[in-house]
């Protein structure tokens, strides 16, 4: 069976369990659309990945863009080869500048704001997010997981390897280790980080620190969903130092590092609130301040179990699941069209007041419910392609609502796929 007839295979069954065909055409347009329009191979076998209308290479949205085509990776080694190229391009754009969010195809020079600080002509923007170095983590892990190819585990990946765990640490302590600075001249406050590019002060709690979280704006410095993923990721890094590299060192410092970050997200990262009880704050800085919302991108709140399984059935999650889709998150919305929450992002100039169809796809997928996952489908119905708005982004973040998520979809065998497994929440 080719790729494109397989496509068409889960296209079918995808029509059956949804008991819509037209979810099946949104997935199979967005499979081969982003596989025709987005990646582009160079001559060493990297790919770069374009973000939708953007010229540039995020290390998040390059990751999910790919994550739909893991399930193929098995019996379609062309799909490998494809996901392996794009992991050694985000490894090569990690050694570049592992404080960069986003990329150009070449040292061109172009970027997001030609007033920002940094002028390396890679990069086309750097605010520092640590979900930006996760998500490669995560895509090399799962790539391995399914295939058990290890070529991608080169020289270059343990050093990249070795460089996030140790930045990670470094940026526990923040105001006293961090190299990082940001500023950008006449931005919104939301746009630029206080006291010469700093940010705003943060006390020591174990987490790590980032800049900004994954909708462009910045925070309070230590983001909860981030970190938790973080501490997901450094599981990976650990088994991988064990399996394939026989580093003991950077497996301990991983799995130390894991156990650290857990304990700073419950120290400082679960609150008590009045209606819903014990949930995770999105932001905290350490001294007593709390963001009680959810982002309207991913790592979310409310989109924990796409990178934990074991969060669906946590009782805080659920928690914080139902504070997230009620009115008493500030950023959440409710009309004819749809219920969903918006984008806190100045990027969008929408002020939090747009919400993103795209996050009704973690609704979806974050869902024990079926009734929860419908929703994604639902903002489509008159469109015929899957994008967040107000522009045009990666057609296949929407399709593993439709592939991976649902339970009946799992009844329908397009259960987890040989790499991944029932996990619990403690730190590796």
């Amino acid at each position: 069976m080719t790729f494109q007839q397989a496509i068409d295979e889960h296209a079918a069954r995808i029509a059956e369990v949804a008991g819509d065909p037209r979810a099946a055409v949104v997935f199979a347009a967005a499979m081969r659309r982003t596989l025709r329009d987005a990646m582009h191979r160079d001559a060493d076998g990297s790919v770069f990945v374009i973000t939708g209308d953007i010229p540039a290479m995020w290390l998040r949205d390059s990751t999910t863009q790919l994550t739909p085509y893991l399930r193929f990776v098995g019996e379609h080694p062309e799909i490998a080869d494809l996901v392996a190229g794009v992991v050694r391009r985000q490894l090569r754009c990690i050694e570049t500048d592992s404080y960069a969010n986003a990329f150009n195809e070449e040292p061109n020079g172009r970027c997001y704001d030609p007033d920002d600080l940094d002028d390396n002509p890679w990069l086309w923007e750097r605010k520092y997010e640590v979900d930006s170095l996760a998500y490669p983590v995560q895509l090399a892990h799962r790539l391995w997981a399914e295939t058990g190819r290890d070529d991608i585990f080169d020289g270059r990946a343990r050093s990249v390897l070795r460089t996030v765990v140790d930045q990670w640490v470094r940026e526990q302590d923040h105001e006293r280790c961090s190299p990082y600075r940001f500023e950008r001249l006449g931005a919104k406050d939301t746009e630029t980080l206080a006291r010469g590019g700093l940010g705003s002060p943060v006390a020591w709690t174990g987490m790590t620190w980032c800049g900004f979280h994954p909708s462009d704006a910045r925070t309070y410095g230590y983001n909860i969903p981030a970190n938790l993923f973080a501490r997901r990721v450094l599981g990976h890094i650990a088994e991988i130092a064990t399996k394939v590299y026989c580093d003991s060192a950077l497996a301990a410092d991983a799995a130390r590092l894991a156990r650290q970050i857990e304990a700073g997200v419950h120290r400082h990262g679960v609150v008590e609130h009045p209606e819903f009880g014990a949930i995770f704050a999105y932001e905290v800085d350490g001294l007593g301040r709390q963001l009680l919302m959810d982002d309207a991108n991913t790592p979310s709140l409310l989109s924990l179990p796409l990178h934990d399984p074991a969060f669906a059935a946590d009782p805080v999650y659920q928690a914080t699941r139902r504070f997230v889709l009620s009115p008493s998150n500030p950023y959440y919305f409710s009309g004819t069209a749809a219920s969903e929450w918006a984008a806190r992002t100045p990027r969008l100039g929408t002020s939090g007041r747009s919400p993103w169809p795209g996050r009704a796809d973690q609704r979806g997928r974050g869902a024990r419910e079926n009734r929860a996952a419908p929703h994604a489908g639902d903002r489509r119905r008159n469109i015929g392609h899957a994008r967040e708005l107000p522009r045009g982004r990666p057609a296949t973040l929407f399709a593993p609502v439709v592939l991976l998520s649902r339970l009946d979809v799992l009844r329908a065998g397009l259960g987890p796929g040989r790499g991944e497994h029932p996990v619990t929440s403690s730190a590796s």
